[in-house]
């Protein structure tokens, strides 16, 4: 068997939610071969990945299972120090995002990529949904500058909240989440991004004194674009409002319209867009909108198991046909750096030049 057609051997670390759901993505893939999982502790585990080993310790594993890939979705302190390791055994790389802690982490990643001449994809989940893609191309041809309102709210109980806080011990919530649609503001405009401001509140005492679990934060860019985006966490979250996916321009808007039954703390809903509206600002003579909005109704939508399967086909995809991956690494480098400036501002209370 050829490589270009011998399943890719790949490592899974980390078996948290996005964890199984990547396992199961390459086990359901002729194109992979998982050799090995790794997480501290012994987990249950779906049915179809119960055949797997579970290694305790990453290194160990990667030096004696020698695998191509390394897939990389523990929690986001140790996504540098993992992927920089995987990348000097000579592995490509998938690492769930945020892509690392600080900037200078992201970017130490990105030119250990490049140095050993691997792949690395970031998982920005959203770049395979055929509805986001839908979002932003047509908002692209509104054309700039645009006005960005988002926010992903989670009203979240029990093991939710117990997933909430234990991601808060490294990452705030605006900046776990934020990445993401941040990045799809990136996608839209293409103008550089120049000076961020950052709030936040904790609303919990089970939360660490030097943590918040509600952030909100805004983006101006070099062609006057700006954006907000909002993310809280825990059991006091209000559902109200709390999907807000809204691009307008001075031609325009494009907006997700949310079946109004959706509940905050469903993941499948994190995803789903239900309904694109379309509203083009031209007027008549008689001052009257020329058309009315139009509705783009997104039915088959893939759930969130289906958006990982897409999104290792891409991995696989990458791998197999060395596609060129220096927009999107810079892409990841570039919404890491606004959050993490988010975040700063939260905590100096003064916003931060880019």
């Amino acid at each position: 068997m050829s490589s270009s057609t011998r399943p890719i051997r790949v490592l899974v670390a980390g078996l948290g939610n996005m964890g199984r759901s990547h396992a199961l993505a390459y086990h359901n893939n002729p194109g992979f071969e998982i050799v090995g999982l790794v997480n501290r502790s012994q987990v249950d585990l779906p049915t179809e990945l119960k055949g797997y080993t579970i290694h305790p310790d990453f290194e160990n594993a990667l030096r004696e299972l020698k695998p191509d890939l390394c897939s990389i979705c523990t929690y986001s302190d140790s996504h540098a120090d993992y992927a920089v390791l995987a990348f000097e055994a000579g592995c490509d790389v998938f690492v769930e995002k945020p892509l690392a802690t600080t900037v200078a982490d992201a970017e130490r990643v990105v030119a250990a990529a490049k140095k050993h001449g691997r792949k690395l994809v970031i998982g920005y989940i959203l770049r395979h949904h055929p509805s986001w893609i839908r979002l932003i191309a047509e908002a692209r041809k509104l054309g700039p500058p645009y006005v960005f309102r988002m926010n992903l709210n989670q009203q979240s109980s029990g093991p939710t909240w117990e997933t909430h806080k234990s991601l808060m011990k490294t990452t705030s919530p605006i900046v776990d989440c934020g990445v993401h649609y941040v990045d799809v503001m990136c996608q839209i405009t293409d103008a550089k991004p120049v000076q961020v401001r950052g709030m936040g509140l904790r609303l919990s005492d089970e939360v660490s004194p030097d943590m918040y679990n509600y952030g909100h934060l805004q983006v101006m860019f070099e062609d006057g674009s700006v954006g907000w985006y909002e993310a809280a966490w825990g059991p006091m979250i209000s559902e109200t409002a709390f999907f807000v996916k809204d691009v307008m321009s001075p031609k325009g808007s494009v907006s997700i319209v949310m079946d109004p039954n959706a509940k905050s703390d469903d993941i499948d809903t994190h995803t789903k867009t239900a309904v694109i509206r379309l509203h083009t600002a031209e007027t008549g003579p008689d001052g009257r909108f020329v058309r009315p909005d139009e509705d783009l109704k997104m039915d088959g939508e893939p759930g969130h198991q289906e958006l990982c399967d897409r999104e290792q086909a891409f991995v696989l995809k990458a791998i197999r046909e060395s596609i060129n991956l220096d927009r999107h690494m810079d892409d990841a480098v570039q919404s890491l750096r606004i959050c993490l400036a988010a975040d700063e501002s939260v905590r100096t209370g003064k916003p931060v030049a880019l």
